[in-house]
């Protein structure tokens, strides 16, 4: 009997080095389920926005613009029409006047929910811009 051969006929035995890849797909096919039920359950559109109560002491008098679709707003002391204006400049001129001849008096901005939030925030910019420390969102 030689001494390479091994005692079960003869051949030698080869390691073999291989890794088994057929768990890791197992669990990789799992977690694919997984996410596949999950996604659709989380909604990332919807937005949990805070709730305001109302102000301990609000305004008598204050400035309110009504911004409406497609450009138009109007422009009035507490509910008091003043003019409407047809873009956003003239209502910009027209909020500079206003504040001029009342520059204590605070803003109130009542949008449309039809509009873009951009003409809402460019609206308080505009108004801060103009001097105005105090704006208001109003809500229902």
């Amino acid at each position: 009997m030689s001494r390479t051969s091994s005692l079960r006929g003869g051949r030698s035995r080869k390691f073999k080095a291989e890794i088994n890849v057929v768990p890791y797909i197992d669990v990789m096919l799992v977690l694919l389920v997984i996410f596949m039920v999950v996604a659709p359950i989380t909604n990332p559109n919807v937005i949990n926005l805070p709730t305001a109560g109302r102000s301990t002491l609000p305004p008598v008098e204050y400035i309110e613009i009504a911004l409406k679709p497609k450009s138009a707003a109007s422009i009035g002391i507490h509910g008091k029409k003043i003019n409407t204006s047809k873009d956003r400049a003239d209502l910009a001129s027209q909020l500079e006047q206003l504040h001029k001849k009342h520059p204590d008096l605070p803003l109130m901005i009542s949008a449309d929910k039809e509009i873009k939030y951009d003409e809402v925030v460019q609206s308080i910019a505009q108004a801060k811009k103009i001097g105005i420390s105090r704006v208001g969102l109003a809500t229902k």
